[in-house]
């Protein structure tokens, strides 16, 4: 920094002001510096910024299954939403969900001296270890969360499951399959619960419900058993990977999407627009998310610490994998 003010022709406490933005530095001087620091490329020392202020300006975030779409939206709006803040982000990601292995994410988190952590890991087990956390900094969720929930941000699944069986039932069908996620993930529960919902609303019996695990194949192989019952007309599933695999299966199987099976998913990936037929889906705003998310670890880092966010609303996208049953 001594180096920069040199060069500059300025004070040590000119750049230090320049660095955190203030505006009473002139125009004019501020360039000068900036001139000087991109010459002499300049790197802030983070380690003794945090003895001085006591701040270390990062989050920590743990993620699990970033392989998916959806963990892997959510830690990247996360991420942007953060250094649009103002803050770094510490991400350790996880492979597979354990006790051990979240605790032990959290643990190295902590040893980076975070300033919270935000954890999007949407099964039940963490939900369990993430209320059982005893920690000196805030903690917020990310996924997997439910309404009026402090401390969390996320997507309303039960209303996104809703849209999408009401779509298929408005059509005309009487029976709405599902092929869900996993049992253990509170997302999949989830969406479950909204398909089921709108059924017992209408006084109307639901269609097969198959478990799948997120995967592509896993959708196949329920689609062959969907395929085969012709008394099924419209299946909502999961995730979008998993609708891939029930579109080969009912092409396989002879049977046409949409003209005698209807087909809606759950995401919105960016492939959803072309996939034959262009794949009907619940689209989820992961931007929206990381705001919320980081809106609400600044909220905390304020002494609000029992804050609560609005579930934020999906939306139902329309395309070509469904239509009216044919007579």
């Amino acid at each position: 920094m001594a180096d920069v003010a040199a060069r500059a022709g300025v004070s040590h406490q000119t750049v230090s002001r320049v660095l955190n933005d203030s505006p009473v530095v002139r125009e004019q001087t501020r360039a000068r510096v900036l001139a000087a620091i991109a010459e002499l490329g300049y790197r802030r020392n983070n380690a003794a910024r945090m003895l001085v202020t006591n701040r270390s300006g990062r989050i920590g975030m743990v993620a699990a299954h970033l392989g998916l779409h959806g963990p892997s939206m959510t830690a990247l709006a996360v991420q942007d939403a953060a250094h649009e803040a103002g803050y770094d982000v510490s991400l350790v990601g996880l492979s597979e969900m354990s006790v051990d292995s979240l605790n032990g994410a959290v643990d190295r988190l902590l040893d980076q001296a975070v300033e919270a952590i935000v954890i999007a890991v949407a099964h039940r087990d963490a939900l369990l270890t993430t209320r059982a956390l005893q920690l000196p900094i805030p903690v917020i969720l990310a996924q997997g969360v439910g309404a009026e929930q402090p401390m969390a941000a996320g997507i309303d699944q039960v209303a996104g499951a809703v849209l999408a069986t009401q779509h298929l039932l408005d059509l005309g069908h009487s029976r709405v399959a599902h092929v869900t996620g996993p049992d253990d993930w509170i997302e999949a529960a989830q969406r479950r619960a909204g398909w089921l919902r709108v059924h017992e609303q209408r006084n109307v019996l639901p269609g097969p419900e198959l478990v799948g695990d997120w995967s592509a194949p896993s959708g196949y192989r329920a689609g062959l058993r969907i395929a085969d019952d012709p008394a099924i007309t419209a299946v909502f599933v999961a995730n979008d990977n998993m609708a891939i695999g029930v579109l080969r299966a009912m092409h396989e199987r002879g049977r046409r999407v949409p003209a005698e099976v209807s087909v809606v998913g759950f995401d919105d990936v960016p492939e959803a627009a072309y996939y034959w037929p262009a794949l009907t889906t619940v689209a989820q705003d992961f931007t929206a998310v990381g705001r919320c998310a980081v809106d609400l670890v600044l909220r905390a880092l304020g002494g609000d610490d029992t804050a609560t966010a609005d579930l934020i609303a999906p939306t139902l996208v329309v395309r070509d994998s469904t239509a009216a049953p044919a007579c």
